[in-house]
């Protein structure tokens, strides 16, 4: 695991955001989703994120004159978040404002039904747009190539309320084009919620095609004179429409066809075995139609969309991943390979009040030799780092969580000794206080001064537990108890 390249000894707090369905954050995090504002990021940050853009990391690429590659990564600075990189050649944005201006755009959206663009790097020829990364695969995949069920009727119709959900908030948000929508660009995010991604809103080359699937699927309008308008977005959903509803990637003439025939049942999925009720089929099948209509002012308008698809909805109350078939997302992580230790156990417990009481009966063994300092660094200054480390640890002692943020932040700002104690402590501070971004940069912190500690991997997993970043949380605890044991096997000999 990467630790932070540099020690930041400044402590800052965040406060939580309002999630309304339109509000686009203006703060440093989005608190349904813990989305980080949008930023530009260096070009080695990414290289570390995706191993060197290794062809290992590959989640998808396409060809033509515009060729780009979608990476899935992992920041070593934000959290340890997963990403998805889209990399283009220098060729598809020669012009590096351009391409910023774009990104920058599209990068002020925050929604829950779209999965958010968070940053994007211009470096030399180098040319990147960084999302939060879905870790559930496409719709495309769910639909035409499942593996142990397909998914069921009442998801497919939550999918495509999303969808136009997503749309219809990028519409309110001065973003009416969509390029190329299709189900490939539908990906489900750790609880098996549907989200529309992002790339699909900026083009793959500053003057490319809108459209670079089979032009079987393309608007008529746009196969009549290359461009794309609002409408053509409708005409684009209406595909997905008709990939929802038959499994198959219908080329829309073909099942317009199967429409005017009236041959419903012909287009409806085999492999639903007919669990799927005859009027909400008969009501999609409509809306496709009408998306399909050959004059775009023909074609219904996003929110009667939103407003026909909401009254379809039946099961509510049952989570996306239930219906996809997909495992839950937990709430604590489970148990690693390797045994826990009490310090270990009371981590994967989130149990506060226990780690307070190990880490005070530990005390500063684990400090040993990490500051060696001779009789002439003996300054006052250090004297006065050791007196506000002194009464940091009264204050953790009392349970003064607060006075202890500030002590602790006094002796690291002194920067001539470090404890890996200290930002373990102050690690805990911050998760009592209700920070745990704060909580995970400092356990990062003592990792970087004793790299091979567990009870910096064991703060980590707690802070993410915190973050709701389950999965990582798991990994770091496994990572922590690993760590353990080989300190206690080499103990041993």
């Amino acid at each position: 695991m990467g630790c932070f390249q540099s020690c930041i000894s400044k402590h800052s707090t965040h406060s939580p955001l309002p999630t309304s369905y339109d509000t686009v954050p203006s703060a440093s995090h989005n608190a349904r989703d813990n989305v980080p504002s949008f930023s530009e990021f260096s070009l080695s940050d990414l290289i570390s994120a995706t191993n060197g853009f290794s062809s290992d990391n590959v989640v998808s690429e396409s060809g033509g004159q515009a060729a780009n590659v979608v990476y899935k990564g992992r920041l070593h600075n934000h959290n340890l978040r997963w990403i998805a990189v889209k990399r283009f050649p220098k060729s598809a944005w020669p012009n590096p404002k351009q391409f910023a201006d774009e990104a920058w755009g599209v990068g002020n959206l925050r929604n829950h039904r779209v999965a958010n663009l968070i940053g994007y790097c211009c470096d030399g020829d180098e040319r990147l747009l960084v999302a939060d990364y879905m870790p559930n695969n496409t719709l495309a995949k769910h639909l035409f190539h499942w593996e142990n069920q397909t998914i069921e009727w009442s998801m497919r119709l939550r999918v495509a309320l999303s969808i136009v959900e997503a749309l219809a908030y990028c519409r309110s948000k001065g973003h009416s084009l969509y390029h190329d929508l299709n189900a490939y660009r539908v990906l489900f995010d750790q609880n098996g919620d549907p989200r529309l991604s992002c790339f699909g809103l900026i083009k793959n080359s500053r003057d490319g095609k809108s459209y670079s699937t089979n032009l079987a699927y393309a608007p008529p309008e746009y196969l009549r004179n290359g461009r794309v308008t609002p409408e053509s977005v409708i005409f684009s959903f209406g595909t997905v429409l008709l990939d929802l509803l038959s499994g198959k990637h219908i080329p829309p003439s073909h099942a317009l066809d199967m429409i005017k025939g009236r041959n419903i049942q012909l287009l409806m999925d085999s492999h639903l075995e007919g669990n799927f009720s005859t009027e909400e089929a008969t009501v999609v099948v409509g809306l496709a139609s009408q998306c399909l209509q050959y004059e775009p002012r023909e074609r219904p308008k996003t929110k009667d969309l939103v407003t026909t698809l909401s009254t379809l909805q039946m099961k509510l109350d049952v989570p996306s991943h239930v219906m996809l078939g997909i495992p839950k997302h937990e709430d604590t992580p489970p148990t690693p390979q390797h045994p826990l230790s009490s310090f270990g156990d009371a981590c994967s417990r989130l149990d506060l009040t226990a780690i307070h009481e190990i880490l005070l009966m530990t005390h500063y063994r684990d400090d040993e030799g990490t500051n060696e300092l001779s009789f002439q660094e003996w300054t006052q200054q250090m004297r006065d780092m050791l007196e506000a480390r002194k009464r940091g640890d009264l204050a953790f002692r009392d349970k003064d969580f607060k006075t202890s943020i500030e002590c602790y932040s006094q002796f690291i700002d002194g920067g001539s000794m470090v404890s890996p104690t200290v930002y373990a402590r102050i690690s805990l501070c911050f998760l009592f206080c209700d920070q745990p971004d704060a909580a995970l940069r400092d356990a990062m912190q003592a990792q970087c001064v004793y790299p091979d500690w567990p009870t910096a991997f064991y703060m980590q997993s707690v802070a993410l537990s915190k973050l709701n970043m389950t999965q990582d949380a798991s990994d770091m605890l496994s990572e922590a108890a690993a760590l353990e044991k080989k300190r206690q096997q080499g103990k041993g000999h």
